[in-house]
C-alpha cells in the first residue's frame, strides 16, 4: 500500500500554458527594464517553455524586480447608451481609454482599419457581442484579463488571429462575444494591454544587439 502518511511528499505542481505566458511576459519586462541581457532573456525564456513545473518557472524570475502590468480597467455599468457601430472606409479608428460600449457593436473595415481596445471600456451589459466584418481590411480587438471570451470566425482569402492563451476567468465575469467575418482580409483578438511605445522601443534595441552579438 502506497503511503498515505503526513509525511508524504507531494509532487510540485505542474505548469500550464497560461503560467509559461505569464513568466515569458515577466522576463520580457525585466529585460525591457534593463535587468536582463539579451543572451539571459533568450535563455530564460527558452527554459520558461521547457518547463514541467511551477517552482521551475518561480526559479526563472526569482531574481527579478518586476512591477505588476496595469490591470484591468473595464467596468459595467447597466443602463442604455454606448457604441454600437464602428465603421471605418479606407480609413481607420482607435477606440481606446475610457469609452461606453453598447450590448451589441457591429464594427465595419472596408479598405481600412480598427482597433478596439476593451481594458478600460465601460460595458452596459455583463454580456456583450461584437461583430467585426473585415471587407480588403482588417481590425484588432484587445480584451482584458478576468473576462470571458468567446470567438467565432470566418475568413475567405483572409485570415484571423486568435491568441487569448487558457485562461479561465473567474465566476460571474463578464461576458464578450466576438464573431470575425473577414473577406481579403484579416483581423485579429489578442488578451491583455498593447505594450508601450518604451518596451516596444527597448524590444527592438534588444533584437538589434543580439543581431550584433553584443549586449545592450
Amino acid at each position: 500500500m502506497a503511503d498515505q502518511g503526513p509525511d508524504r511528499q507531494l509532487p510540485e505542481l505542474r505548469a500550464s500554458d497560461t503560467d509559461r505566458e505569464r513568466a515569458v511576459d515577466t522576463l520580457r519586462q525585466a529585460a525591457s527594464d534593463g535587468q536582463l541581457t539579451v543572451d539571459e532573456l533568450e535563455e530564460r525564456v527558452t527554459s520558461a517553455y521547457a518547463a514541467r513545473t511551477r517552482n521551475e518557472l518561480e526559479r526563472l524570475t526569482a531574481d527579478l524586480s518586476v512591477t505588476p502590468s496595469q490591470p484591468s480597467g473595464l467596468t459595467v455599468a447597466d443602463g442604455p447608451g454606448g457604441d454600437r457601430w464602428v465603421i471605418s472606409v479606407m480609413g481607420g479608428h482607435d477606440k481606446k481609454g475610457r469609452w461606453r460600449l453598447a450590448p451589441r457593436c457591429t464594427v465595419v473595415n472596408v479598405m481600412g482599419g480598427s482597433d478596439i481596445d476593451l481594458n478600460d471600456a465601460e460595458l452596459s451589459e455583463r454580456v456583450t457581442e461584437i461583430n467585426m466584418y473585415s471587407i480588403m481590411g482588417g481590425g484588432s480587438i484587445r480584451v482584458p484579463h478576468g473576462v470571458e471570451v468567446h470567438v467565432s470566425n470566418f475568413a475567405f482569402m483572409g485570415g484571423n488571429g486568435v491568441e487569448l492563451g487558457d485562461e479561465v476567468a473567474p465566476p460571474g465575469a463578464p461576458v464578450i462575444r466576438i464573431r470575425l467575418v473577414s473577406i481579403m482580409g484579416g483581423s485579429d483578438v489578442q488578451r491583455g494591454r498593447k505594450p508601450t511605445r518604451e518596451q516596444r522601443q527597448r524590444e527592438k534595441e534588444l533584437r538589434k544587439a543580439k543581431q550584433r552579438g553584443l549586449e545592450p
